[in-house]
C-alpha cells in the first residue's frame, strides 16, 4: 500500500473553502489512503490559523485532522537525524528548513509527498499536489 504524506498545506487546504485545493485535499483526507505527517504539522497550522486567519476555532479543527493522523499511527516524529536530513537538504537545494523536512521524510518512509506548495515542493518534483494524488490512486 501507497503511503502519502501530507505537509500542512494541505491540512490548511482541507480547511480553507477558499484554497484552490479545497476539494481534492478534503477528497485525500477524508478517503482511504494510508496518510501520514510529520509533527510539525501541528505548529504550522495553529500558526496559520491563529495568525494569518485569525480563527480559533479553524484551528481546533485543523489541529483536529492533525490528531486524527496521530491516533491512527499517522503522525511522524522528528529526531536528530532527520533534522540533519532536513538542514542538508535545505541547503542544497535552497528550500525552508520546514520544506526540506517534509521532503526528507518522505524519501525516508518511501513515501509520496502531498503539498499545495505547487511553486517550491511540486513543480521542483519533491511532490505532488492533492489532485495528482488522488489521480495516482490516493483516496
Amino acid at each position: 500500500m501507497t503511503t502519502w504524506l501530507t505537509d500542512a498545506s494541505v491540512l490548511l487546504a482541507w480547511e480553507d473553502r477558499a484554497d484552490d485545493h479545497h476539494e481534492d485535499a478534503k477528497r485525500l483526507l477524508e478517503g482511504d489512503a494510508q496518510l501520514v505527517t510529520l509533527d510539525l504539522a501541528w505548529y504550522e497550522v495553529t500558526n496559520v490559523a491563529i495568525t494569518a486567519w485569525c480563527d480559533d476555532d479553524a484551528a481546533r479543527r485543523v489541529q483536529r485532522v492533525v490528531s486524527a493522523l496521530d491516533d491512527a499511527g499517522g503522525l511522524v516524529r522528528c529526531d536528530r537525524s532527520l533534522i540533519a536530513d532536513a538542514g542538508e537538504l535545505a541547503a542544497v537545494h535552497r528550500m525552508s528548513a520546514y520544506d526540506a523536512a517534509y521532503a526528507a521524510t518522505a524519501h525516508r518512509l518511501g513515501a509520496h509527498l502531498v503539498s499545495c506548495d505547487l511553486r517550491d515542493l511540486v513543480r521542483r518534483g519533491f511532490g505532488v499536489s492533492p489532485s495528482q494524488a488522488l489521480e495516482m490512486g490516493a483516496a
